[in-house]
């Protein structure tokens, strides 16, 4: 498959540098530096393009201001992309409205655009947006989900010691999240596996949002924390210690 991401900064460059490490071997991810300077109204796309691109399949649009999403429309018709995933790790890089607006523009183009709310809510088959859930049809934008989207991990724990003792990343995060926290996982107890995921994806860190997004009335950091730690919750959950609350027992005399 080939790829061109298009960045402006450092956390374009974080997810480029991660696909390139741990995506398939067969995959061509080129790179275009978009202008880091651009107007609040784009009369011209075009003349803020370089004179050749080259021909791609997907589109992954990682661009740190909400400039850069009218320039992709411009950009897929230069590249023949037919596919393109922008992602809303911040709304003031993509607000909503422009995600919307995005998405018809490519569409009219022939072209399937998924703007997933954060981006590792993306799978195979849909992602999240405004607390819903999108579904969509697209063979590239699928193929890069089952490397990269929503985390996707495979726990072994020791059913004696409820210890874990291995994780498989089966879906990294973009931004290497996943990979980070499957390796911080291995030796923690079953009870204590969510938290651990929680305070692993903290230090990673998340490169999505801190400031509270209207759509989750929370910020887009949490968002993506919690989306890794019900994954690991959902794994752990068979193996965690339940205690039960006798009546007119005192605390020190609950049971396992």
């Amino acid at each position: 498959m080939r790829i061109l991401a298009i960045i402006t900064g450092e956390y374009g460059q974080r997810h480029v540098d991660n696909i390139r490490g741990s995506g398939p071997p067969d995959w061509q991810v080129e790179v275009w530096q978009a202008p880091t300077v651009l107007p609040p109204v784009l009369d011209y796309p075009e003349d803020y393009l370089p004179e050749s691109l080259p021909a791609v399949d997907l589109l992954l649009a990682f661009g740190e201001h909400k400039g850069v999403a009218e320039l992709i429309p411009e950009v897929a018709k230069m590249t023949g992309a037919r596919a393109a995933i922008a992602p809303v790790d911040r709304e003031e890089w993509l607000p909503r409205g422009l995600a919307r607006q995005l998405r018809g523009w490519l569409a009219d183009q022939g072209v399937v655009c998924v703007t997933p709310k954060p981006l590792c809510s993306l799978t195979e088959t849909g992602y999240n947006t405004r607390r819903h859930r999108i579904e969509y049809d697209d063979p590239f934008i699928a193929e890069f989900a089952r490397h990269f989207g929503r985390p996707e991990l495979h726990i072994t724990v020791d059913p004696n010691t409820r210890a874990i003792t291995g994780v498989e990343v089966k879906r990294d995060a973009v931004c290497g999240c996943a990979r980070f926290v499957a390796q911080g996982l291995v030796g923690v107890s079953a009870d204590e596996a969510e938290e651990k995921a929680g305070l692993l994806h903290h230090h990673y860190p998340c490169l999505a949002g801190m400031g509270k997004d209207p759509d989750f009335n929370d910020t887009l950091m949490h968002v993506s924390g919690n989306i890794l730690k019900d994954g690991v919750g959902e794994q752990v959950k068979a193996y965690k210690a339940v205690r039960y609350i006798t009546p007119g027992k005192r605390s020190d005399d609950l049971v396992d």
